[in-house]
């Protein structure tokens, strides 16, 4: 596959914003799409910040900084992704929207694009089926937040072709990111192991085995964990912990991955976790000497 030379990111929110900075950063051309303006504000603003920040604390020179941010451009016209020669989508975690999705980016896309999608956990095979090029397209996984977590999870599905998997390793590696690569199975590698262990902290607290100040202490003390497990699925999203967990009852089809009724009901309530200024924890209206820790 030639260079890439330009990508499109769909979802302006934390993610897709994230993975549009590190591809500018790294003298990547971005379109950045989302349907709702107003996302495209705040991730533009986001984008811009973050660079200045990297810029004042001599992470970046001044001069990537300013080719970074004339790299990007913001669009909520899908069919502008047409030119990008890889397009990753980073929207909702729900495999119906996403395979509507990529149907459309099918249509859309140039013949030799790669199609990839930033899932945590949806199947990559069913996802490609909905296009007519399965051979091009895989899953990007990337970590919360892009430009500072240092891993990549390549998923291949069951055509993604040589060639894909290749260009879209070459990808990473070029964004400065350590490569792992999963089949296809629920939940790939990280979240295969991590969100059991986040619905298990659940069902800790859920039954009254301890507090959540102390279920979380002890993983960050006991095992060396550098945020406690709870904390980490408010700082995931509980909604996306709770869509993760039915993904991986669903594919796998065993009981230890019913979600806990409590992750059900925070998700009800609409406690989602930092994103929403409440979820395990309380972060709003936290007085400013107890602002560096989350409470309840």
């Amino acid at each position: 596959m030639a260079e890439i030379k330009t990508i499109g990111v769909v979802g302006g929110g934390q993610m897709g914003s994230g993975i549009a900075q590190l591809a500018a950063v790294n003298g990547v051309d971005v379109w950045l799409h989302d349907t709702d303006a107003d996302a495209l504000t705040r991730a533009t603003k986001s984008i811009s910040s973050s660079i200045q920040r990297l810029v004042s604390k001599g992470h970046l020179s001044q001069a990537v900084g300013t080719d970074a941010l004339r790299r990007l451009r913001c669009t909520t016209k899908l069919e502008d992704l047409h030119s990008a020669d890889v397009i990753i989508e980073a929207i909702v975690e729900s495999e119906n929207v996403k395979k509507k999705l990529f149907s459309e980016l099918d249509k859309i896309a140039k013949f030799s694009a790669i199609l990839a999608s930033n899932t945590s956990s949806i199947s990559i095979t069913r996802l490609a089926a909905t296009t007519n090029r399965p051979h091009q397209v895989i899953g990007m996984h990337f970590m919360n937040p892009p430009p500072i977590m240092k891993l990549v999870e390549i998923i291949r599905g069951a055509d993604t072709s040589d060639d894909t998997f290749n260009a879209t390793k070459a990808l990473a590696e070029r964004f400065g990111k350590t490569v792992i690569c999963s089949q296809d199975y629920s939940g790939f590698i990280v979240n295969r192991i991590l969100m059991p262990m986040i619905n298990e902290a659940f069902y800790a607290l859920y039954t009254g085995v301890a507090t959540k100040e102390d279920i979380d202490t002890g993983m960050k003390l006991g095992t060396n964990h550098p945020m406690g497990p709870l904390e980490l699925a408010d700082f995931i999203g509980l909604d996306v912990c709770l869509s993760v967990m039915k993904v991986l009852h669903a594919g796998l089809g065993d009981n230890k991955y019913v979600p806990c009724p409590l992750l059900v009901q925070y998700v009800d309530a609409g406690r989602l976790g930092r994103k929403r200024g409440i979820g395990v924890y309380n972060y709003l209206k936290v007085p400013q000497e107890n602002k560096s820790r989350p409470r309840l």
